[in-house]
């Protein structure tokens, strides 16, 4: 298994980008943090990079459970997802698959979580495409 889920969209960057935070919100997570990689990078080194962030998220009734069943837990929060430019033009958006990195922990435990918050971002992944309401076209 990879470390990683993935869909590429045929939605541009920043509609792919809006429908994802939508897409998290109706799983019930907030996004934390948004890290602008490529802003970064050009003021940063002054190099040209693609459209590319990284967005940290957080269902806290999910995130209390976990650090309930392992307090170390924390340095696996929040779960990261990744939107970024294709060279042929489409997004991709990429994300933790918690029931993967979950397993390095060895906490029995967290398998059924892990599951759960992995089918979340699943469909979130599935739904960028099709997902409406304010972030449509």
């Amino acid at each position: 298994m990879s470390y990683y889920m993935t869909k590429t969209v045929s939605v541009p960057f920043e509609k792919a980008l809006e429908r994802t935070i939508a897409g998290l919100k109706a799983e019930g997570f907030g996004v934390v943090s948004e890290v602008d990689v490529s802003g970064i990078l050009k003021k940063k080194l002054d190099v040209p990079f693609r459209k590319y962030r990284i967005l940290g998220a957080c269902n806290p009734g999910l995130a209390h459970r976990a650090l309930q069943a392992e307090n170390k837990i924390g340095v696996m929060l929040p779960c990261n997802l990744v939107v970024q430019e294709t060279d042929g033009g489409a997004t991709e958006v990429s994300t933790i698959d918690p029931a993967e990195s979950m397993q390095a922990v060895g906490n029995p435990g967290l398998a059924d979580l892990a599951g759960t918050v992995r089918a979340a971002l699943r469909r979130v992944l599935d739904g960028i495409e099709s997902r409406g309401g304010a972030a449509a076209d």
